[in-house]
């Protein structure tokens, strides 16, 4: 919930602002035995920001880095959290009733004196909660997370295309919100857009100096107009006004009246619950409007925002970006992995000019994944790794411009690196169509091939493929010839024999002068 308007003030002056991981870590703690007081509204706000920037936070790193101690972070402040966020509703309620209507308005006593009453029990309830926060835990966390935070830099393509995302998301909610005009079409925009906000808040800080007090002040009238809804519903829950809480204005019960509802006392609670009614929908229709007067049009912060996100060509880049290093978290030997990578393109991309390529537009893009991902199975020190790979890769949400079925093809191309070949009695392989099935063998045995290329610290610097006759002859230079090399290669050659139709032989190429 959000203040109400020239109240308290519950936010920090914007100078005072920073920001990084291990800052609102340290923060949490800090504002824990600051808290622990009296639970104030001051510090139950701070503590409430302290820990959404660190859950936010989270949830960017989610989806980057599969380490588990992110979700159990989260979900380590989220009772906490929640905890804090009854007693800070409770607070805005209070705040939001003193200012709609005078004090000695009957039903404004009537709601703060409901409130007043269960404000200890919030308050015991939020100190449960700290006493059961593990702090140890919290501060482990926070000398381990901060460091993986640091190795994705703020402002980077890779954010840039996770703010596009929430962008979207938080777009398609706007116009449905519009469209059907409900209070849960509203509240779901404000979550859409807190998200977006988040997001360029802590990922994209020279975006977030041009848009922040936009953003912010756009969540403040969506948050203002969610809290008046649930003061509506709370007064008509409450039952504030006797006699008329259930009946709808202008409308009566059939049947004689008691003595609780004289046409007198009836005249009083429908005027009073014509007042409160009218006075919220009044300051209601006042943040909506204010958000559609900004928010409609071909020049509104849509468009401006939109503008400065990936397009065209970089949002591919972007979720290319985003599995790149998605399996750089993961991976024991990142630079192995971009080794067999940086070989498995030069190989397709020579296989292509002799002719040999699949219909399939995301054909390389398939194949860059599955080998940049290929050993993250590793981290689980199995002997089956590709397996795991294949599992990890599956798991993955599809970034934004990339299809499930496509990292589905990936996993399968990882799957199938070393080991056994593909067959049809295999579930997975066996049910793809034909075309899918070639796919996967041509972009395995390229994979296969490119594995065998590259012994211990040196690797083919140049790899280019000719095309003679009935054969394919794959010219090397710069390759580390190991005893076992030729051996290898001979064998890792086959499933892309069987996939082009036609031998492949492997040559060293003369070394230039």
């Amino acid at each position: 919930m959000t203040a109400a308007p020239n109240l308290l003030v519950l936010t920090k002056p914007a100078d005072s602002r920073r920001f990084g991981l291990a800052h609102w870590m340290r923060e949490v703690l800090e504002q824990c035995d600051k808290v622990r007081g009296d639970f104030a509204p001051d510090p139950v706000h701070d503590l409430r920001v302290a820990l959404r920037r660190c859950r936010s936070l989270a949830d960017g790193f989610i989806v980057l880095d599969s380490r588990p101690a992110w979700k159990q972070m989260k979900r380590a402040g989220k009772q906490l959290f929640s905890q804090l966020g009854a007693l800070r509703d409770l607070h805005v309620m209070q705040e939001w009733i003193q200012h709609l209507a005078p004090a000695d308005d009957p039903v404004a006593r009537f709601l703060l004196d409901l409130h007043a009453t269960k404000e200890p029990a919030l308050k015991q309830a939020a100190l449960a909660a700290l006493e059961n926060f593990d702090r140890d835990r919290w501060q482990n966390w926070a000398d381990v997370l901060p460091r993986r935070a640091e190795q994705v830099p703020a402002g980077s393509l890779v954010f840039r295309h996770l703010a596009l995302e929430r962008w979207n998301a938080a777009y398609d909610l706007h116009h449905r919100a519009l469209r059907n005009r409900s209070k849960t079409g509203y509240h779901q925009l404000r979550i859409g857009l807190k998200k977006f906000r988040y997001t360029v808040e802590n990922f994209l800080p020279e975006l977030h100096e041009a848009w922040g007090d936009d953003l912010k002040r756009l969540q403040d009238w969506l948050g203002e107009v969610h809290d008046l809804d649930v003061l509506w519903a709370t007064a008509l829950q409450a039952k504030a006004f006797p006699g008329s809480a259930e009946t709808p204005v202008g409308e009566h019960s059939e049947g004689p009246a008691t003595a609780a509802h004289e046409p007198s006392a009836r005249s009083n609670e429908e005027d009073e619950r014509r007042f409160w009614h009218s006075h919220i929908e009044s300051e209601r229709e006042q943040r909506l409007q204010k958000y559609r007067d900004k928010m409609i049009g071909p020049h509104s912060p849509w468009q401006v925002w939109r503008a400065e996100l990936p397009q065209g060509a970089e949002i591919e880049s972007g979720a290319m970006e985003r599995l790149r290093v998605w399996a750089g978290f993961l991976d024991p030997d990142v630079s192995h992995s971009e080794a067999i990578t940086a070989i498995a393109l030069k190989l397709f991309d020579g296989l292509a000019e002799s002719g040999f390529h699949h219909r399939n537009p995301r054909s390389r893009d398939i194949l860059e994944i599955a080998a940049l991902a290929h050993e993250v199975g590793r981290a689980k020190r199995d002997r089956k790794h590709q397996k795991i790979s294949a599992r990890y890769i599956r798991e993955f949400d599809p970034p934004l411009g990339w299809r499930a079925q496509d990292l589905q093809l990936a996993a399968l191309v990882a799957r199938y690196h070393r080991g056994a070949l593909p067959a049809p009695t295999q579930a997975r392989f066996g049910r793809l169509s034909e075309t899918q099935k070639d796919l996967v063998r041509f972009l395995a045995g390229i994979l296969r091939l490119a594995e065998s290329l590259h012994g211990g610290k040196a690797a083919a610097r140049a790899v280019t493929v000719e095309k003679t006759g009935d054969f394919l002859t794959v010219w090397l230079q710069g390759i580390l010839q190991g005893a076992r090399q030729p051996e290898k290669v001979a064998a890792a050659r086959y499933l892309l024999e069987a996939a082009c139709g036609c031998p492949i032989l492997v040559r060293q190429a003369a070394r230039r002068k």
